[in-house]
């Protein structure tokens, strides 16, 4: 079996650079496309098994290893152009346009959705901010028009959660399979052994919500909060620091992992799509306290591995807190640990291989009944 991969872009490793790695692990001979390849080469050693991508030719335009989201209005044409008429099967890594990549009826398509272009829908004017008045609108007209119609080329859609599941119903009228993606639990190992401070880590963004969390921890003061991160809101945070609240910035990965080991709990207040960190902190035995809306609420069980609040407010963290500590002796750290197995890369590769070899051998099946 013949098999490509197609991947938006490769400049970082990232939440979906774990996908492309894991993909490449169960088929080291596929051959991974993408609009743009600049990764350095510890991470080509990862993600790609230091082989070289297929790039388009948005690879030699100016720029382009720092400026690629630029030529935006070009990716629906640059990965059109590909030519994969060679492999069985495709399955497209998408968040934006991979899944629009052309084939033919001889050929399965599975897309691993991450989301519903996110330049088009939810969240456009956020990211189409370089682009000013009737030009951004019809921009974004044309993005919508291009995704719903690429929308229909995958034989299958899988999502990232349940959350992104019905956004793929909702925006592209498609069912959806649901695999959750690879959270590497191993590297987190359990620490039953906690101190007396909650935790919250994030790049310091609008969406993730940190305010909201530093301002529910501005109303206790008897609770300590640290806060691992740096970005555009980090002098934001640091005025409604009190000082029970320490804001250390960036930290390496031992660092984080270890303020995650002996956390008494992880703070998440973010409606994300999944939520890796969710899942790394519970595999070191640390309940996670979450908003119950996106991922999260997907994979912290409310009174067992955590606690889920039910709105984006400094109150309804407050309320959480307040259950978390009623229960939290009842909470086995082991337990959450071994919950967050349930999304290690292990079970992420098993899963993939196994609905890939089914939907292939349904696929081909099909194809080799139907008259001449």
């Amino acid at each position: 079996m013949k098999l490509a991969i197609v991947h938006e872009w490769l400049v970082n490793y990232a939440g979906s650079e774990r996908c492309v790695e894991s993909f490449t692990n169960i088929w080291p001979d596929s051959t991974v496309y993408t609009l743009v390849d600049f990764l350095d080469e510890e991470q080509r050693a990862i993600i790609l098994k230091g082989k070289k991508a297929k790039t388009s030719f948005i690879q030699h335009m100016p720029n382009a290893k720092t400026k690629h989201r630029y030529y935006l209005p070009l990716f629906p044409t640059a990965v059109e152009r590909f030519n994969l008429s060679d492999y069985s099967v495709v399955i497209s890594s998408s968040h934006a346009v991979a899944k629009g990549v052309k084939t033919n009826k001889k050929q399965l398509h599975i897309s691993y959705c991450y989301s519903p272009m996110r330049y088009a829908w939810d969240n456009a004017e956020e990211y189409l901010t370089g682009f000013k008045g009737k030009v951004a609108k019809l921009f974004i007209n044309y993005l919508r028009r291009w995704d719903l119609k690429s929308s229909k080329n995958p034989d299958y859609i899988v999502g990232i959660s349940n959350y992104i599941k019905e956004k793929i119903k909702r925006i592209y009228n498609r069912d959806a399979d649901v695999i959750y993606p690879p959270v590497d639990t191993d590297k987190f190992p359990l620490e039953l052994n906690k101190e007396d401070y909650y935790l919250a880590a994030s790049r310091l963004v609008p969406y993730k919500k940190i305010d909201l969390i530093v301002d529910a921890f501005a109303n206790m003061l008897d609770k300590k909060l640290i806060v691992v991160g740096s970005g555009p809101e980090k002098e934001k945070i640091l005025s409604k620091a009190t000082p029970n609240v320490d804001v250390i910035g960036y930290q390496d990965f031992e660092s984080l992992k270890t303020y995650m080991q002996k956390a008494k709990a992880f703070v998440f207040a973010a409606e994300e799509d999944f939520g890796i960190v969710v899942v790394e902190a519970m595999a070191c035995g640390t309940p996670v306290i979450a908003f119950k809306k996106g991922g999260a609420s997907e994979t912290v069980v409310d009174g067992k591995t955590g606690i889920l609040f039910p709105e984006q407010t400094s109150e309804s963290i407050i309320e959480a807190i307040k259950k978390f500590e009623q229960i939290s002796s009842n909470l086995n750290y082991s337990e959450i640990s071994k919950h967050a197995d349930k999304f290690s890369r292990e079970k992420f590769e098993q899963n993939v291989k196994a609905y890939v070899d089914e939907k292939s051998k349904i696929f081909f099946q099909s194809k080799q009944k139907t008259p001449k």
